[in-house]
């Protein structure tokens, strides 16, 4: 009896845009690039498809208006590809963005004022007790220290500078365990979390643990948020409404080149992800 031959149809197949193949290798290392729920590997390969299929029509376009482009240094040491630089080059010259007007700010402003705040303000003070987080004894040792400066400090407020001075790890023993001036972000989160719940004056009512070690703190003033006048946010409002803008309009231009496309062994939803 003759077995029949097992189909040689691939899981994901080759695509064609405007008679140029896109491999189905291609696609699948494009793919590790996009996340997909677990389970949905058709989901991530569509993204790669869809990514790579955009890029294939912006270079065709590009060299359609004869474009051409010198790379540009994208960061210390890094380099756009000649592919990056022509696409760039063709988004810089196809899409214009014609800049918010001054009510157009300050509408989105009015719109909810609350949403645009300062940052709180701490000043703030520690002992720290350092310790290798991978070495479980110097923690240990680095916490039951903690406990006790924190115990004598409790007892005697006022000590707190001084045992800064003799114990403390930190360069901030110099100034009594003064760190100064903190926002959101200058510190590990969870500094930031006690400094949050702490009012002025007050020390945590125990030692706090980061990758650092163990920290004694007190908070000595802190400055609420407030609401921001519209002069102070329009700045910021103007760049990520051209920014916005810029998205939509490069969302919008991708989504032509694709409808006036001949794209072949895939069906992709030109409304959903990013252009470029």
């Amino acid at each position: 009896m003759q077995i029949p031959a097992l189909s040689q149809t691939p899981l994901f197949p080759e695509i064609t845009v405007n008679g140029a193949v896109i491999p189905s290798a291609a696609i699948a290392a494009e793919a590790q690039n996009h996340t997909a729920p677990k389970g949905k590997p058709g989901l991530a390969w569509r993204m790669a498809a869809r990514a790579l299929t955009i890029r294939k029509l912006l270079l065709e376009d590009a060299a359609r208006r004869g474009i051409v482009a010198t790379p540009m240094a994208v960061g210390p040491g890094l380099m756009e590809t000649p592919d990056e630089a022509q696409i760039r080059a063709l988004l810089e010259q196809a899409i214009a963005v014609t800049p918010p007007t001054e009510a157009e700010l300050e509408a989105i402003w009015a719109k909810d004022p609350a949403r645009f705040r300062s940052p709180p303000l701490w000043e703030a003070s520690h002992i720290l007790c350092a310790a290798d987080p991978f070495d479980a004894d110097a923690t240990e040792g680095a916490r039951l220290r903690a406990e006790a400066i924190h115990a004598q400090v409790t007892r005697d407020p006022k000590s707190f500078g001084k045992i800064a001075r003799d114990a403390s790890d930190c360069s901030s023993k110099a100034n009594g365990g003064m760190l100064g001036q903190l926002v959101p972000g200058d510190a590990v989160p969870e500094f930031e979390a006690v400094l949050r719940d702490l009012a002025p004056g007050e020390m945590a009512a125990t030692p706090v643990r980061t990758r650092f070690g163990w920290h004694v703190i007190r908070l000595d003033s802190r400055a609420e948020t407030r609401e921001l006048p519209f002069s102070a946010v329009r700045a910021r409002l103007a760049e990520a409404a051209e920014k916005a803008g810029w998205t939509r309009a490069a969302r919008d231009f991708t989504a032509d080149l694709m409808k006036a496309a001949d794209i072949r062994g895939v069906d992709l939803d030109i409304h959903q992800g990013q252009a470029g």
